[in-house]
């Protein structure tokens, strides 16, 4: 009888201990049901027997263990994944030897009487009065630094004034220059960075509230390239925040031409003070357009390189597999002249390939075959006079253009490709909700797609990259048949689709629309092929002068 007692006893324990167990257990950890799998396969676009939901219980469970186990450790924003994009197609042949660095001639240059239009001088005219020491870069400096101090609380385009390490590095090229110590084009010339790159001694905000007193003390690849080629650093210039857009924790960044709009994004800044000549050139950042658009609205000339050209060791990551960092100034030329300083391998970015950049302007454009895509141009419906008039100047200076079209092939379905990146980049912002600190709280500012970004499954992403590496192909197949081929910059798919296969763009001013903002076209060439679009932009530049107006500041 007692035994018979003990064992009713042991097994209500028994059950009240499970249910209890059980209890506890949904209190603390919220187990993953079978319901919960149902509403999620929703999301997925699937659906699974209740049977095969069963079976995928402890694997969940499992899994998301896993996933909070590696959340304890932080993962910095300059840690990029094991994982690396090639965006080189199967049987590329690559230029071993660099040929030639050519710049064109530029006769006779002399100081202006109104020092003002100094300072919308080309990077090359400025070399050769810093040169030929017809005037200092302790002057130039201090004339770009009076400038911006003048006209950024109109324009909201600068974070920080580094005056006092400019007017350093300024002094230091006047004296090796008068020792004969000439380091080249950029030697004593002032230039302004995207607050994305990092600067020992100065902050590095990402134009973001949460991030705006961070001190990353060191310099990016590509500040420590320009420091060694004697350009001179003058401002940390604005970014959208966390590179989206023109807006930032202290304002909206302006379009020089109309201070009532904004300049576009996310390399505001560097775009709004290269126009302004708030600075001789800037370095700015793009993904998927960032260089390309707000130098279009704010007409001036952008160089977005081939993918892994230029280090991104120092440069905030937004995605590993798209982020590329290149010039934005006022002639196509300039932008050869400052890529030549930057690109190239550092033995830190592991993604950056070692090949050689070659710029030659005596290219005749009769040699070379240039496409444009017609269907692109045809959809054009405002201001479809001034791309008429384009493809007319080109075919002027010899070109041979050759109408052609893209890879038919679902692009847009691509581009959560970068979302997915991004929130990977900055996912810990998310679950600490700090992503609640950035300015921009609309659906399709960050906030929002890093959240979404957190259902995009890991196996849709690795397919996603799949028909990435299909696209590569295709695009090899275009320029099997041209060298390099012309496009409107925001008409069809052209810019997202180069973005994903990693392909140079230029983009240049080609005219003013009716309300008197500027319009441009974009150059896009083979991969590493940096040098025949940027010959072919300043051709066709050198036939026209819409590089040499300059905005009005009001």
């Amino acid at each position: 009888m007692k035994k018979k007692y003990y064992l009713i006893i042991v097994a209500i324990v028994g059950v009240i201990a499970f249910y209890a167990g059980a209890y506890l257990q949904s209190q603390s950890s919220n187990p993953i049901t079978k319901e919960i799998i149902a509403s999620a396969e929703k999301i997925l676009g699937l659906s699974f027997l209740d049977a095969k939901r069963d079976s995928m219980l402890s694997g969940l469970s499992d899994q998301l263990k896993s996933y909070e186990s590696l959340r304890q450790i932080s993962l910095p924003n300059e840690i990029p994944p094991a994982l690396g994009f090639n965006p080189i197609p199967v049987g590329f042949q690559f230029e071993k030897r660099k040929k030639s660095f050519k710049l064109g001639k530029l006769g006779r240059i002399e100081l202006p009487n109104d020092e003002n239009e100094l300072a919308f001088y080309s990077v090359a005219q400025l070399a050769k009065l810093i040169k030929s020491k017809k005037i200092s870069s302790e002057d130039l400096t201090k004339l770009y630094i009076n400038r911006l101090k003048k006209y950024n609380p109109k324009l909201e385009c600068v974070i920080t004034l580094t005056e006092s390490l400019a007017l350093e590095q300024a002094r230091r090229a006047d004296r090796e220059i008068m020792l004969g110590k000439y380091r080249g084009p950029l030697h004593g010339i002032p230039y302004g960075a995207k607050d994305l790159l990092t600067t020992k001694g100065i902050k590095t905000t990402w134009g973001s509230v949460p991030f705006k007193n961070q001190m990353i003390d060191q310099n990016a690849t590509v500040i420590s390239k320009l420091e060694e080629a004697g350009a001179v650093l003058v401002a940390k210039l604005t970014m959208g925040e966390l590179a989206w857009g023109d807006v930032w924790f202290g304002g909206k960044t302006r379009n020089p031409w109309n201070i009532l709009e904004g300049s576009s994004g996310s390399s505001a800044g560097a775009a709004s003070a290269t126009s302004a000549g708030l600075v001789a050139f800037a370095i700015g950042t793009e993904t998927w357009g960032s260089i390309v658009s707000p130098s279009t609205v704010c007409g001036v000339s952008g160089l977005r390189p081939t993918y892994g050209r230029v280090s991104r060791n120092g440069a905030m990551a937004l995605s590993w597999s798209m982020d590329k960092i290149g010039p934005i100034c006022r002639t196509a030329e300039d932008c050869a002249i400052v890529f030549n300083s930057i690109y190239g391998p550092d033995g830190i970015d592991q993604s950056v390939f070692d090949y050689p950049f070659s710029y030659d302007t005596n290219v005749k454009l009769s040699d070379l075959k240039i496409g444009y895509l017609k269907v692109e141009f045809d959809s054009i419906k405002e201001n479809k006079n001034i791309y008429n008039q384009t493809l007319e100047t080109l075919r002027s200076l010899g070109a041979n253009l050759v109408p052609m079209s893209l890879p038919k092939y679902p692009v847009n379905e691509l581009s959560f490709i970068l979302s997915a990146e991004a929130g990977a980049a900055f996912d810990e912002l998310t679950r600490n909700g700090q992503d609640d600190l950035l300015v921009r709280q609309i659906k399709d500012a960050w906030p929002n797609v890093f959240r979404l970004s957190r259902f995009i499954p890991a196996v849709e992403y690795i397919q996603a990259n799949r028909h990435r590496f299909v696209l590569i192909q295709e695009m090899e197949k275009i320029f099997e048949e041209v060298d390099c081929y012309i496009a409107p910059p925001f008409e069809g798919d052209n810019l997202l689709l180069t973005n994903l296969t990693g392909h140079p763009c230029v983009v240049i001013p080609n005219g003013f629309s009716k309300s008197g903002m500027p319009t441009s076209i974009t150059f896009i060439g083979k991969l590493f092929d940096e040098g025949t679009i940027l010959t072919v932009a300043k051709q066709y530049q050198d036939a026209t002068d819409f590089h040499h107006k300059h905005p009005k500041i009001k």
